[in-house]
């Protein structure tokens, strides 16, 4: 697949603006830095970030084995999304496709960046119907979304349909893996060098426990990450977010640790949800959260919110009526939910 014709005419031949520290990168020298008209006084933040986030990268590049000329970071994954829809797709002409009920942003994005919105529902099993998104595609279709495991229905999508809609697809396939530290399956990261249209994005939000500092990341080929870093605002991510990514990314043990505890929290969780009468439907989760359906969604959270507890109501998405999403919180929260629960009437 020839990536290079995706892209829109006008990011084919841009030109990225040079900062200051693009032209001289080892901010850490010993030297007189007198360029980037910068506050000479120390503050610790008063230099400008390192455009490149290099040295986090660097952490990110170990941890997933894969090159940092394949990784770009933005300010959280919705830039990083944004970014995409800026370089491949051309406003008021081209389409991307989603798959609801799925995250919203993609649509927000889409909207913003006037370009049309081809939706294909997941199957009542909430998996792609590969054969309907490939029949909806048409010249204009840049790029379809896939969020596996996917928001809000937590489900991973089966290996088979994804593989085959990268290999079909005539566009960009971005696999959202917002999630995937919760999963059982592998990353697609592994991936990346057998298909050239294949981008993954995750993010330090959830697993990581960073929502606060706004860290996503993007993995593709070198040509698709050298565009991105060429549209991008020279500095995306400032140095308090890469100064706590990379004290995170060198504490793994902390990490997994967090991780174990939320994914045991989670079939706990489970169980004592399935003695709750008004819970009709447990589905499977391969994340860090558990879509219900209820008897009344909208009673049951204004209930739950006069008792103090704000859960997600998804009742207004596709194949989700009369769904809530409760996120996997410490013990002592879960503890409180399931009581809570139980008093409703």
């Amino acid at each position: 697949m020839n990536i290079e014709s995706l892209l829109r005419d006008n990011i084919k031949t841009i030109k990225a603006y040079s900062s200051a520290r693009d032209e001289y990168q080892d901010a850490s020298a010993d030297m007189v830095f007198i360029d980037a008209n910068e506050n000479p006084f120390q503050t610790n933040v008063n230099r400008y970030p390192d455009p490149q986030q290099t040295k986090v990268k660097e952490h990110l590049s170990d941890i997933k084995g894969i090159s940092a000329s394949q990784i770009l970071l933005g300010n959280g994954s919705d830039e990083v999304l944004d970014l995409l829809f800026r370089a491949f797709c051309e406003p008021k002409q081209d389409n991307v496709i989603t798959l609801p009920p799925t995250y919203g942003m993609y649509k927000v994005l889409a909207d913003l960046n006037a370009i049309n919105i081809i939706s294909v529902e997941l199957d009542i099993n909430f998996e792609p119907k590969v054969s309907e998104i490939l029949e909806a595609q048409n010249e204009n279709s840049k790029i379809l979304f896939l969020c596996s495991p996917n928001n809000p229905t937590a489900n991973s999508f089966n290996t088979s349909k994804v593989e085959e809609l990268i290999k079909s697809f005539k566009g960009i396939v971005v696999i959202d893996e917002a999630y995937i530290d919760f999963s059982s399956q592998e990353s697609w990261i592994s991936r990346l060098n057998d298909f050239p249209n294949l981008i993954v994005t995750q993010t330090l939000s959830k697993a990581y426990g960073l929502a606060g500092i706004r860290l996503g990341i993007c993995y593709a080929s070198e040509f698709i990450i050298s565009i991105l870093n060429k549209i991008k605002p020279p500095y995306n991510v400032n140095q308090l977010t890469q100064n706590k990514a990379i004290e995170r990314l060198t504490r793994l043990d902390e990490v997994n640790k967090e991780v174990d505890l939320i994914l045991y929290q989670r079939e706990l969780l489970r169980e004592q949800l399935s003695e709750i009468a008004f819970i009709k439907t447990i589905y499977p989760s391969d994340a860090n959260f558990i879509l219900v359906k209820v008897d009344n969604a909208n009673l049951r959270y204004s209930q739950l919110v006069e008792k103090g507890i704000v859960v997600r109501k998804r009742t207004t998405q596709p194949l989700c009526e009369n769904c809530l999403r409760f996120t996997v919180g410490t013990e002592e929260e879960n503890k409180i939910l399931i009581k809570t629960l139980n008093q409703l009437s």
